[in-house]
């Protein structure tokens, strides 16, 4: 049985993702404690309301240091909601710009569309060697938010490098935005695996078996 670690740091829903790594089989410990956060097989950070709020409460914890060093070291993080857009350089919100963890490249902002927020029910566009969505094509997740990463540049360019390009799932509200990134040992999604029934387990057991 893989042992879980979600980050407690004042922010996300603690109880719901506890609830839906137990079912897909996880020893899941919600807790604050960085070692054993960097001890876990794998680590989830969940994330909702404002980037910044996000961020402070990130940093009280000592965070952004827990995610780097279990990177450095290969260590399976996944990062859900605002928990993935913490994982970037920085979030722009009711013309407040602050400062990201930094692990990928580009700009938490608001989407472009009619309505916001983003709520309920959206499909996703996963690329063909996802190990995240293997299995669930055509199937829906559930979305809430309002701001969003609508360009990935990293591994773009098309220039040749050690490593493989993150693998970037797409999802359209308005205009198109990141709905998941696989990255090596960083995983993410901006929807709520937890609160999307059989097909977000689905994800959260694809996820596991990465470990």
């Amino acid at each position: 049985m893989k042992k879980v670690v979600v980050l407690d740091y004042g922010s996300g829903n603690l109880r719901s993702a506890e609830r839906a790594l137990t079912r897909v089989g996880a020893d899941v410990t919600v807790t604050a404690d960085r070692q054993a956060a960097l001890d876990a097989d794998g680590l989830v950070v969940p994330g909702v309301g404002a980037f910044a709020h996000c961020m402070q409460e990130l940093r009280a914890v000592d965070g952004p240091r827990t995610i780097g060093r279990r990177l450095a070291g290969g260590r399976p993080v996944l990062g859900i909601c605002v928990g993935m857009q913490v994982l970037f350089e920085r979030g722009v919100e009711h013309g407040h710009d602050a400062e990201g963890c930094g692990e990928w490249p580009g700009t938490v902002e608001q989407l472009k569309a009619a309505v916001l927020p983003h709520m309920g029910w959206n499909t996703v566009a996963a690329p063909q060697d996802t190990v995240l969505f293997d299995g669930l094509a055509d199937e829906r997740f559930y979305f809430v938010h309002s701001y969003g990463v609508r360009d990935f540049p990293l591994g773009q360019d098309g220039r040749p490098g050690p490593l493989a390009p993150p693998k970037v799932t797409w999802a359209e509200h308005g205009d198109r935005f990141v709905a998941g990134v696989e990255n090596g040992a960083l995983s993410a999604t901006q929807f709520h695996p937890e609160k999307s029934g059989d097909a977000g387990a689905q994800l959260l057991t694809n996820w596991l078996g990465t470990l």
